[in-house]
């Protein structure tokens, strides 16, 4: 039996967290085993790797650096816990995957596609998510709902608005692109509408 891999993706302060809690619960309530999970990070070495990624520090990161990062983590957080999970039949619910990497270290960062396709496959050869949801949400309103709250930003976090607009474009490329994988969910609504769009997603999925 297969499991179901469901990643959520967005912008700071779109409410990726609030939302994959609310899915976790119903899945839960539909009596599927889920785990939630997120990136960078989902186990104890790829959650060490997340540090050295975000850490706000003196010496500079280059694009190259932290995109190798992001995929270190990935590789040991796909081969320890998501394949794991899938092969024994549970729900996935990922808190970001590779298509992040497409629109922040790609988008924001400049990266091509190529080398991230590259590493990709290297890192989780043959595995893509079932379903994709894209919360998207203007970016103004995204970080003015992301700086009011109380934990301090980590470095990516901190990035400027412009950035954030070119992550937003590649999100919304992406979804373009790939359509019946990436759903787009306007974030802008209230909570419980948004909840309900994500869900009619998931049912298609056998929720």
């Amino acid at each position: 039996m297969t499991g179901r891999f469901v990643t959520v993706e967005g912008i700071e302060g779109v409410g990726k967290s609030t939302q994959l809690e609310r899915l976790r619960a119903r899945l839960v309530e539909g009596g599927h085993e889920v785990v939630t999970t997120r990136e960078p990070g989902g186990t104890p070495l790829a959650e060490r790797i997340r540090a050295l990624v975000l850490e706000r520090g003196e010496e500079g990161v280059p694009p190259a650096a932290e995109l190798l990062l992001m995929f270190a983590a990935r590789a040991v957080h796909t081969a320890n816990r998501i394949r794991p999970a899938l092969e024994r039949g549970a729900w996935v619910l990922c808190d970001r995957y590779t298509d992040a990497t497409y629109a922040y270290q790609g988008g924001g960062r400049g990266v091509g596609d190529a080398s991230i396709a590259a590493l990709a496959g290297l890192a989780h050869p043959g595995l893509q998510p079932d379903l994709t949801l894209l919360f998207d949400a203007p970016v103004g309103v995204a970080l003015a709902r992301a700086r009011g709250r109380a934990q301090a930003a980590d470095r990516i976090e901190s990035e400027t608005s412009i950035f954030f607009e070119r992550v937003r474009a590649k999100y919304l490329e992406i979804a373009r692109r790939d359509p019946d994988r990436v759903r787009v969910i306007d974030a802008t609504r209230d909570t419980d509408a948004v909840e309900a769009a994500a869900w009619r997603h998931l049912a298609e999925l056998g929720a």
